[in-house]
């Protein structure tokens, strides 16, 4: 019981730092999106630690709770989208939990999985923008990879630096405790 409630503590946090970066912004596009300083690192944490349950869990309530600061939508089927489907979609790393390199692969999967809900929302809910004679597919390929890859890429810079990296892992272990064999009688 102790080793869940320090769990959901530990997502808790790491969903509150993933609100607070989210609101640095390097820049915005005029239709949403934009690069900030490193939330989607923090938004995938809860399932490299602790496996793809919890990660998809806290990207849930990161969208959830990103939509209730910034309530932007234009039916139902875009909000389950862009808020439930990509934000959770983060908690993809889980995946790459147990893996060797799996920070990174686990960051770049959750990543991949963000742009395609963002690119399917891009396609299904917001093709009228494109501009004149460009293909709806392209323009939200474009739009939508635009600020994911950046972002992505900066946090894998910084992710690269061996003191984050370290800290990273360091955590990671104090979380993850062999869980005692019961006994058989």
């Amino acid at each position: 019981m102790k080793q869940s409630t320090e769990k959901l503590a530990f997502s808790g946090v790491c969903i509150a730092l993933s609100m607070v970066l989210g609101m640095v912004k390097v820049f915005s596009l005029p239709m949403g999106g934009s690069v900030t300083a490193c939330s989607m690192l923090f938004a995938t944490l809860p399932g490299f630690f602790f496996g793809t349950g919890y990660g998809l869990l806290s990207g849930f309530a990161y969208g959830l709770i990103s939509f209730f600061l910034k309530p932007e939508f234009y039916s139902p089927a875009q909000f389950v989208v862009d808020y439930i489907f990509a934000f959770s979609a983060l908690g993809l790393s889980g995946l790459f939990s147990r893996k060797k390199h799996g920070l990174y692969i686990g960051y770049i999967v959750a990543c991949l999985g963000r742009f395609f809900f963002a690119f399917l929302s891009g396609l299904l809910f917001f093709a009228a923008y494109a501009p004149e004679g460009m293909n709806p597919a392209w323009y939200s390929f474009l739009y939508n990879i635009s600020y994911i890859s950046i972002e992505a890429a900066v946090t894998i810079a910084v992710l690269l630096i061996p003191a984050v990296h370290k800290t990273i892992y360091r955590l990671k272990g104090k979380f993850i405790r062999e869980e005692p064999v019961p006994l058989r009688p």
